[in-house]
């Protein structure tokens, strides 16, 4: 008998009467009523805020501000909180909100006490004051309305002190505006002071330097006078010795006029003899010239008849040791003319000189005898011009005596003046130093005035209320999803889809044996007994995983990322904590329906389908990671929401490890079963 024979013939046994077919349809329906009833509940609580009764109570008296500015921050939060709707928020008076909350009327109240406003503006006086706002809660109507009641706490007190921040940071920029207007006013001024003060310091560096030039031309003028005045000194000296060379030169001219007085009649008669001399020496010089001309014939031609001669001789029968012998004679009267051709050659050329230089002696005595009367003539002019230079000399050594007086006076002077414009330099220079460093403290007072101005914002009424708005308020939540449940009921479908599967796991083993008897009766192999007896309730397993999807995605209207495959891994699901339970029922009988039961509360508390697992305490964190439901409740998060699907291979595979061993456990429990003894026949428990 294999395996679905064992499982339609359980499932004959579960629908073979009305009863029964009755009971089997309860038991598909009990997951789906389980997790689609609280999933429905639990859809979006947060939704429905808007219908949790709620009281404000607004004692706030207000206050003014030190600008006349009235405050009133109590009635505008008790404004806000009521036009927001997120609570079915009363304004109502104390008394009526405390009665409120104390008998349910209300789930909590919100009071701002009278001093609210004049608390929150205490923060611009010297002992600031936190202000406060009342919650006021009733744990007996419920527990969470307290922990709702504190997040609206916290959103108002944000609100307030965004507002309060807001108005301070307005008034805060307001004043930077003011400080920065007066601080344009005090770099103009300081450009000003600057300016004037370097025209100042330049000016005083002009005076320093002319005073200080003036002083040093003063006493160059001093020592020049000083030297003008030994100048002059030996000038006259020097004039006085003038007048007396000139006296002694006016007397030798007088001398010399009259001794040459004769001189241009005897320069004349040496013109004319030089001349007589000179036409002398041209005629002995042309003579020479000739004799030098034929003895340069003569040397010429003797030089050209030698050949000729000794050609003769030979001719006539000479010998060769006789034309030797007359060849050397020869050369002897060849010598003898060169000498006297040479001595003639000198001869002219110095005749030729001689005459030459006769003439120019001539000429030089011709030149002398006509320049002599102009001679004569200067003398006479020097002399002249001696006797005027020995009475100007007079006359300028008198002049001299008194400009050296002069001289001295200005020297003096000018050492009196030198005295003074040290003085105006030394004063002139103090001024400069001290303008320096009165220019320099402008300058830095001017750098310091605009680093100032420029460090300090000067905001326009729109920047302004800008500034102030983030200020008060200056961190903004950005918040993004890799993927969403969407509200709080589909946060809690992956836990309590898997709790029903299990629930419904679980309840199936109260009707459905887990071991067919007629199997174990049988030489069956355990391993298709333990298949049939895990096959029947896995079937209807599955019809129940169907129902659960359907009501949860349609009727709850959560929203399914992943339909086909969330479907088929809610199956799988079931198929496993279907083997599971089945092997504790195989292996364990009652004792192990019970063991189910508490394993699903070990799961409950530890799968993580509410908080994160991270906040259990260390032994549940532990067992997170063992047992089925985790994993379960982690592949079906992914499944829904539509995250990334890699881990859901590892959830499968937990479960595919739990299936097997279930599987295995079941098996060996069919093993066992094939033996009766006293206790199986008569079990001491029976569920």
């Amino acid at each position: 008998m294999n395996p679905v024979r064992l499982a339609v013939a359980e499932l004959r046994r579960l629908t073979s009467s009305r009863l029964a077919r009755l009971a089997l349809a309860a038991l598909v329906l009990i997951p789906t009523l389980y997790g689609g009833l609280y999933l429905y509940a639990n859809h979006d609580p947060y939704g429905a805020f808007p219908q949790v009764p709620a009281a404000v109570v607004s004692d706030d008296t207000g206050t003014t501000l030190s600008t006349g500015e009235k405050l009133q921050v109590g009635a505008g939060v008790a404004d806000h909180l009521v036009e927001s709707k997120s609570f079915d928020w009363h304004r109502v008076s104390h008394a009526e909100a405390l009665r409120g909350v104390d008998d349910g009327t209300y789930a909590f109240a919100v009071i701002m006490p009278k001093t609210f406003s004049a608390d929150l503006a205490s923060t611009a006086e010297m002992k600031p004051r936190q202000a406060t706002v009342v919650l006021e809660t009733n744990d007996a109507n419920n527990y969470m309305t307290s922990m709702i009641g504190s997040q609206v706490i916290k959103q108002v007190s944000a609100s307030v002190a965004s507002e309060v921040s807001q108005t301070a940071a307005s008034k805060l920029l307001l004043g930077f505006s003011q400080v920065h207007d007066q601080l344009v006013k005090a770099v103009d001024g300081s450009e000003k002071l600057r300016a004037g003060a370097a025209k100042a310091d330049s000016g005083a560096h002009q005076l320093s330097s002319g005073a200080t030039s003036l002083a040093s031309g003063l006493h160059d003028l001093t020592s020049g006078a000083r030297r003008l005045a030994t100048g002059i000194g030996q000038a006259a000296s020097g004039a006085d010795s003038l007048e007396a060379g000139a006296g002694q030169l006016a007397s030798g001219l007088g001398t010399l006029q009259s001794r040459t007085a004769s001189l241009p009649s005897q320069t004349d008669k040496l013109a004319d003899g030089a001349e007589q001399v000179a036409a002398g020496n041209r005629t002995i010089a042309g003579y020479g010239t000739k004799a030098a001309t034929a003895s340069s014939d003569l040397k010429r031609r003797v030089a050209a008849d030698r050949a000729s001669f000794l050609d003769s001789l030979r001719a006539q029968g000479l010998t060769d040791a006789q034309l030797s012998l007359v060849s050397a004679r020869l050369d002897t009267i060849d010598g003898y003319v060169n000498r006297a051709d040479s001595t003639i050659q000198s001869a002219s050329s110095d005749l030729t000189r001689l005459s030459q230089g006769a003439d120019q002696v001539a000429t030089g005595a011709r030149a002398l005898a006509n320049a002599t009367p102009a001679l004569t003539d200067g003398i006479a002019s020097a002399h002249s011009g001696a006797v005027r230079l020995r009475d100007g000399a007079s006359t300028l050594s008198s002049g001299l005596d008194t400009l050296r007086t002069g001289a001295d006076q200005l020297a003096t002077g000018a050492d009196k003046a030198a005295t003074g414009a040290d003085s105006l330099a030394s004063g002139a220079t103090s001024l400069a130093s001290g303008l320096d460093a009165l220019s320099k403290g402008a300058i830095d007072l001017h750098a310091g005035l605009v680093k100032g101005r420029d460090s300090i914002p000067d905001p326009n009424d729109a920047q302004r209320k800008a500034m102030a708005q983030t200020i008060g308020n200056p961190v903004g939540v950005s918040t993004g999803s890799l993927s969403s449940a969407g509200s709080y009921g589909a946060g809690l479908a992956p836990l309590f889809m898997s709790l029903a599967l299990w629930i419904g796991a679980y309840v199936l083993f109260l009707f459905v044996r887990p071991l067919s008897p007629r199997a174990l009766a049988t030489s069956q192999r355990s391993i298709r007994t333990a298949l049939g007896g895990w096959l029947a309730p896995t079937l209807v397993g599955l019809v129940q995983v169907a129902s659960l999807v359907l009501v949860v995605g349609r009727g709850v209207d959560i929203k399914i990322a992943h339909p086909v495959l969330a479907f088929l891994f809610l199956c799988f699901t079931s198929m496993t904590f279907v083997a599971i339970l089945h092997a504790l029922a195989a292996r364990f009988g009652a004792v192990g329906k019970f063991l189910g039961l508490v394993f699903m509360v070990v799961q409950l508390v530890s799968a993580g389908g509410t908080f994160p697992w991270q906040t259990l305490p260390a032994p549940l964190q532990a067992v997170h990671h063992v047992v089925p439901m985790s994993h379960a409740v982690d592949g079906l998060r992914r499944l829904l929401y539509g995250a990334d699907l890699g881990p859901v291979l590892g959830s499968l595979g937990v479960l595919t490890a739990y299936l097997v061993a279930a599987l295995a456990v079941s098996t060996i429990a069919a093993r066992r079963s094939r033996m009766w003894t006293p206790k199986r026949i008569k079990p001491a428990l029976e569920l």
